[in-house]
């Protein structure tokens, strides 16, 4: 354990434990107390109140107990279910106790899970047809979520087995509470563990060991098969978009690996192979104009010039969409889905002088555009149409307008009756998508 916090944790990190309450976190809690001086981190603890069990108050009373027997604080939170019922009980505790974490103000959240816990891992993924990542189980270290730095979710423990735990706690002294759903065979994690476990340790005694052996070897496999998406999407990122022709050049299971890494760094985590192949057929074969294809819950893909595109679904913005400037250099305006950059520029970028008068709106249609005097107005709609902006971010895109006159459509340009004079400052109006 203490090897895995040499590797990845800095002195002066800030570490949160989750204390359940239970034997392992007990142990986990009493190892950090121990530690925290010689490797300069600052610890506190996070019980997550579940509210299934009837002695769910008592046991958040015991983890602050407990952390207060080492002068330190232990929050208590309470979760709803609710929103996540369709996972099943033990999917929905795990979802909103999760989404509690991802949200903690700390560089680590550090969780008890121990060697047996990641064998039982290994074996119920086997069970759902995983792949190399499923198999691989749990990391030590990972972001909690899709590009979010901190904090980051550590298991220090991965490498101490449960008897190892047991033989700590009765040796220190120390008190936990247990669990009873953990007695539980018709939960699948407790039917591994009390009955498929022992039948495996009859046909090789080493069996926990070795299935978490091989786990970590999944794992530098999955840490491979990201290698060589990261340098296939190197080729193949155009942009926020994956250009098609080098996607399909992959070939099937290598560009499949490469839109898995794609989607997981915008957040879509771990959908099937199946998925995977369905997608790729349907950007593959769907017509330019096609609408949404294959749906992520949070975000479709479409398609678009041979390049494919993540979409993610936002609420329809108002029809009479209109937003002031108040001096932002950057303006986030959610409705859209973006954020509205302004970069100093020189000779033709948009005046300062206009700026306190500067207003959002969206398209309404109809609209006439030009950056150039010596060339006439042409349609907006052609003028996006020529720059590959997509139809659907086209209806997004927010238009600059000072007072009635549009000035600025951000990719295309500056009207020039708005643009800088020579010596004149000036800004040019990027617009980033959130995701980018």
């Amino acid at each position: 354990m203490d090897a895995a916090l040499a590797a990845h944790v800095p002195a002066g990190a800030r570490l949160t434990l989750g204390l359940s309450g239970g034997i392992d976190s007990a142990v986990l809690l009493d190892a950090l107390a121990a530690l925290r001086t010689r490797r300069g981190f600052h610890l506190d603890c996070l019980h997550v109140h579940h509210g299934i069990s009837p002695n769910a108050d008592a046991w958040a009373a015991h983890a602050r107990a407990l952390a207060a027997a080492y002068g330190l604080d232990c929050a208590v939170r309470k979760v709803d279910l609710a929103p996540h019922r369709g996972l099943g009980l033990e999917g929905a505790a795990r979802a909103a106790r999760y989404a509690v974490y991802a949200g903690c103000d700390c560089d680590f959240v550090v969780l008890a899970h121990q060697q047996d816990d990641q064998a039982e891992t290994v074996l119920l993924q086997l069970a759902r047809g995983a792949g190399v990542e499923g198999l691989a189980a749990m990391p030590v270290c990972r972001p909690l979520r899709a590009g979010q730095r901190r904090p980051r979710l550590l298991r220090p423990m991965l490498d101490v087995s449960r008897a190892e735990v047991e033989a700590y706690a009765r040796s220190r002294g120390l008190r936990w509470v247990e669990d009873e759903s953990n007695a539980d065979t018709g939960l699948a994690r407790n039917l591994v563990r009390h009955e498929v476990m022992p039948l495996l340790e009859r046909i090789n005694p080493a069996a926990r060991v070795n299935i978490a052996r091989a786990a970590a070897h999944l794992g530098d496999a999955a840490a491979l098969l990201d290698a060589l998406a990261d340098a296939d999407l190197e080729r193949a990122q155009a942009g926020e978009a994956l250009d098609l022709g080098v996607l399909r050049g992959l070939g099937g299971a290598r560009a499949a690996n490469a839109l898995r890494r794609w989607l997981a760094r915008a957040g879509i985590i771990s959908p099937s192979t199946a998925e995977l192949r369905e997608a790729l057929r349907q950007l593959f074969e769907a017509r330019e104009d096609a609408g949404p294809l294959a749906d992520f819950g949070t975000a479709a893909l479409r398609r678009y010039r041979g390049r494919a595109f993540l979409v993610p679904h936002l609420p329809e913005p108002p029809q009479a969409y209109q937003a002031r400037w108040n001096g932002e250099l950057a303006w986030p305006l959610p409705e859209l889905g973006g954020v509205l950059h302004f970069e100093p520029a020189a000779e033709g970028g948009l005046a300062e002088r206009h700026l306190s008068s500067m207003t959002v709106r969206l398209r309404a249609g109809g609209e006439r555009f030009r950056t150039d005097a010596r060339r006439p107005h042409r349609t907006l709609k052609h003028l996006l149409q020529e720059a590959a902006v997509p139809p659907w971010q086209r209806e997004r895109l927010p238009l600059l307008y000072v007072g009635e006159r549009l000035a600025c459509v951000p990719g295309i340009g500056v009207a020039p009756e708005f643009q800088a004079a020579p010596g004149e400052r000036g800004v040019l109006p990027r617009w980033r998508l959130a995701r980018e």
